[in-house]
């Protein structure tokens, strides 16, 4: 019989911190490699819709990816009576680190909001940045002008997340918006969603990509997806110095995101920026991606820097 493939699961175990509950994927490390990854993931996310990329990860050392509240099905910060503010997220993220890490050295990467979510942290917990072996910033934004969206619709967004943090509306959008039937007759048809769909080779595909889309709207919190992208649309994490050089990488099909902006504003804040580019048409990789096309969003020369930790 053929070895059966691991999946997520097999590496997923349950994550309870700071009376939230959620779920924790870890790798051991492969034979002959101490260094430890932590990745933090961003909006519209889930520990599985990570999985291709975090399983590449792997040969380059342990890999840890925690649930942030509200996303990925782990319970929200509303539970504990906060909101879900990038400052709150990023006091979760350094209470993990204190608590899974101590005073060990670990390799961060932060994938968009999830960056953001990093960058924050070391800039309220600065004693942190001792922890850090490299930092890595996949497709990740440091202040909110670097987004490419017209003024128009850079207006838009911003009043729909301030009015889906709402809870009536975000129940309303929830149920009637984001229920399965509805989201299958119309979400690839937004404007965001449209090239996503691009890059499916097949109906089977197509579908496959839907299903996985269906999934993370209902495993994601309504208000705390709409707070963090209105967090996003005003960000500014500029304001503070961090003593940390950091790997950028973008895309080549970016669809959010304008480059030269990016790295202008990472050079104010970290003390050098490396930086490299994937070959990829969007701004991350399929929902459904393997291992395979998730290596993509690591190049050559990360993989250098990685393979020599």
């Amino acid at each position: 019989m053929p070895k059966r493939q691991a999946t997520a699961q097999d590496y997923i175990v349950p994550l309870d911190m700071n009376g939230l509950s959620g779920r924790m994927l870890h790798m051991p490390a492969p034979k002959g490699k101490k260094s430890e990854i932590l990745f933090v993931y961003g909006q519209h996310s889930s520990l599985e819709r990570w999985w291709g990329l975090l399983k590449y990860a792997n040969q380059f050392a342990a890999v840890t990816a925690p649930d942030l509240p509200g996303f990925g099905g782990m319970e929200s910060f509303y539970k504990i009576g906060e909101k879900p503010t990038l400052d709150n997220f990023a006091d979760y993220l350094a209470a993990f680190i204190k608590m899974r890490y101590r005073n060990r050295k670990v390799v961060i990467i932060g994938m968009s909001y999830g960056f953001a979510v990093v960058t924050r942290m070391l800039q309220r917990y600065p004693e942190l940045v001792e922890n850090v072996r490299t930092l890595v910033s996949l497709v990740g934004l440091t202040r909110a002008d670097e987004f490419t969206f017209s003024r128009q619709r850079y207006r838009f967004y911003r009043t729909l997340a301030w009015l889906m943090a709402r809870r009536p509306l975000a129940l309303f959008f929830r149920y009637a918006c984001l229920n399965g039937p509805v989201l299958r007759a119309t979400y690839h048809r937004t404007y965001n969603a449209k090239s996503k769909f691009k890059t499916a080779g097949s109906a089977e595909e197509h579908e496959r990509m839907m299903d996985a889309e269906v999934e993370l709207w209902h495993a994601n919190d309504v208000r705390t997806h709409a707070w963090s992208l209105h967090d996003l649309l005003t960000l500014d994490n500029t304001r503070k110095a961090i003593a940390l050089p950091v790997w950028h990488i973008d895309t080549e099909g970016d669809q959010y995101f304008n480059h030269e902006r990016v790295i202008k504003h990472m050079k104010h804040v970290f003390k050098a920026v490396y930086m490299a580019r994937a070959k990829l048409p969007n701004h991350a990789p399929s929902i459904i991606a393997d291992e395979e096309a998730a290596a993509v969003l690591i190049p050559a020369k990360l993989r250098k820097a990685l393979a020599r930790l």
